[in-house]
């Protein structure tokens, strides 16, 4: 199987930002010659467009054009927009948005095919020029799934090789392979219970480890961070430490024989992971381990950088703050930033764009030398928490939130 760095060269540019945390799944962008500090009030806006519908899905970007998902009276739907200046270029309805407001997901682009999950768990594969629908399936229907409360299904699918990898969250498919052409089953996966969580699928995506020289899949569920092999799906391990029984969403990060994860609320935290084999046995080792008033991320991600991660510290707060990965040793912070609540983060040319729940839009410098703040606007969205994760993509900075979508030059 080809691994998912070369596949996705078949077909992605420079620039795209084909999936939820970019083209390597690290959520950082490649691009270079942005701005390193913005004008009084931000960068320009290049335009702004409505008619999205409710719901925290972020956006992909790719072949000339952005998708996302949101709902409109009581539907859920994928919508597609030209790049260039947001109209719409067509929709297609997941499934009923009966609960919440609206889907949690981002859309995942391959190839001619856009992939995406709704709050109630319907998996559509569509065409990326027509949107027609190609095929679906249900994770509740079709696998018994299961999320482990109530807001809903969030995961953006992972394409690997030939294959589609998803969390249907189910008793004995808790995380299945799909053939992403026709959506086949390949394999399916079941995971033991363990003491701390809930059972079902958490609110992260799956990322890829080699970590002991064994190619995994790492999820965060109900019951904390698992790993299953990539061949077969079969249990390699679990660590359910830092669990907590509300909701789940960080996506782990991944450093050669490292694993890294955080929970929000009072019975989370974080912990490193390093995992050694042989003869394709794996054995983990719990590193470090923090408590949530220590260190813990919401759901606003962290990024890897250098050897150092940087993070949004707290429940509903986003104190910025930088540590060493391998020893959990504070760099910086955490501190107060310009914003208030979550922030979710995403890294290019050397900054750090942090976006707050309350609508402050903030630059960062990515430096080990402490807290330094290089620009902030206020967003003028009508109304809803900013919880859709910022990208940078084309020289463009794309933020969602209910029913709209803004694109600011970064040149």
């Amino acid at each position: 199987m080809p691994s998912l760095r070369s596949y996705l060269h078949q077909f992605v540019h420079a620039e795209d930002w084909p999936r939820w945390r970019g083209p390597n799944n690290d959520n950082k962008s490649p691009e270079t010659g942005l701005l390193t500090e913005w004008p009084e009030g931000g960068p320009k806006k290049d335009w702004q467009v409505g008619g999205l519908g409710t719901g925290y899905s972020s956006v992909a970007v790719a072949q000339g054009k952005i998708f996302t998902l949101g709902r409109n009276d009581n539907v859920e739907y994928l919508f597609a927009l030209k790049q260039s200046d947001g109209s719409q270029l067509w929709s297609t309805r997941l499934g009923a948005g009966t609960k919440e407001k609206g889907p949690n997901g981002t859309p995942t682009v391959d190839g001619n095919r856009v992939y995406a999950v709704s709050f109630e768990g319907d998996l559509v594969c569509a065409d990326v020029e027509s949107g027609r629908e190609i095929w679906r399936k249900n994770f509740q229907r079709d696998f018994n799934g299961k999320m482990m409360s109530m807001w809903g299904y969030s995961e953006s699918p992972l394409i690997d090789g030939d294959r589609l990898i998803c969390t249907p969250g189910g008793p004995n498919a808790m995380v299945v392979a799909l053939n992403k052409l026709d959506g086949k089953l390949i394999w399916r996966a079941k995971v033991p219970s363990a003491q701390k969580g809930n059972d079902g699928a958490g609110y992260s995506s799956i990322v890829i480890s080699n970590a002991g020289g064994v190619k995994q899949y790492v999820q965060m569920i109900g019951h904390g961070v698992i790993s299953l092999a990539a061949e077969d799906g079969r249990f390699l391990r679990g660590y359910a430490k830092i669990a907590n029984t509300t909701a789940n969403v960080p996506s782990p990060i991944v450093s050669g024989n490292y694993i890294f994860a955080s929970t929000g609320y009072s019975d989370g935290g974080s912990a490193l992971l390093e995992i050694s084999g042989s003869r394709g046995r794996l054995t983990p080792r719990e590193v470090y381990y923090k408590n949530a008033k220590t260190l813990q991320n919401h759901h606003g991600g962290m990024i890897l950088l250098d050897g150092k991660i940087y993070m949004g510290h707290g429940h509903n707060n986003g104190f910025p703050c930088c540590i060493d990965l391998r020893s959990g040793n504070p760099v910086w912070g955490p501190q107060r930033g310009p914003g208030t609540e979550s922030a979710a983060i995403t890294y290019a040319d050397g900054h750090l764009y942090f976006r707050y729940q309350d609508g402050t839009m903030t630059l960062i410098e990515a430096s080990e030398d402490g807290f330094k703040l290089k620009g902030k606007f206020e967003e003028d969205f009508n109304w809803g928490p900013r919880w859709a994760h910022p990208v940078v993509s084309g020289g463009k900075l794309y933020l969602r939130t209910n029913h709209e979508l803004a694109c600011f030059n970064l040149k």
